[in-house]
């Protein structure tokens, strides 16, 4: 990795209890964005959708 590139964001989404968590949670799919935009675009909607976070 190079100085200019960042980790990617990642979040682990449970779709059937409606949680959004920053850490690993066994048996939630990982979603892994490159993109900032892309990635706080998802946040906003999963906050619209009314997911928790944890």
């Amino acid at each position: 990795m190079n100085e200019k590139e960042t980790p990617p964001q990642r979040i682990w989404v449970n779709t059937k209890q409606r949680i959004v968590s920053f850490h690993p949670v066994e048996g939630f799919t990982l979603l892994e964005f490159h993109d900032k935009a892309l990635f706080f675009r998802c946040i906003d909607e999963y906050t619209r959708q009314r997911y928790r976070y944890q």
